[in-house]
């Protein structure tokens, strides 16, 4: 079991089904604990309402989705990433600002929970969490 730090496109995979749906749910078994920051749930929320403005989700899913997403086996955290470290990585990994975001505050958070990995299913990301040692 370990620390999780959960990106958007894993939180989202739990709440709505994708592809990745399983191998989410799995994590949210395994995990010992699981954080959520403030940006990944802004990330959710958003796309939660873009499904349902474009008529992608029905108001029943919308809701239920939104109460998984508040309900959640994730723990809020408030995390401001290290300045030098989103330099020093944006420098070596080539993401977007958001996914640069969540890297940095991962490593950040790791700093004082050494077992912390994070899960995502963007390929960008993953790929330089596995290079940083994050990946699960």
């Amino acid at each position: 079991m370990t620390v999780l730090y959960w990106d958007a496109s894993a939180v989202l995979s739990v709440l709505v089904r994708d592809d990745h749906t399983e191998a989410a749910l799995g994590w949210v078994t395994r995990a010992r604990i699981s954080l959520l920051s403030s940006l990944a749930a802004a990330e959710c929320f958003a796309v939660l309402h873009r499904m349902r403005h474009e008529g992608a989700l029905t108001p029943e899913a919308y809701q239920a989705s939104v109460r998984g997403a508040e309900r959640g086996p994730w723990r809020r955290v408030n995390v401001q990433p290290r300045w030098d470290l989103i330099q020093g990585l944006g420098r070596f990994h080539i993401l977007k600002g958001a996914d640069l975001w969540h890297l940095a505050a991962a490593k950040t958070l790791r700093e004082d929970l050494p077992e912390l990995r994070l899960l995502t299913f963007d390929r960008q990301l993953y790929l330089a969490a596995q290079k940083e040692g994050l990946a699960p």
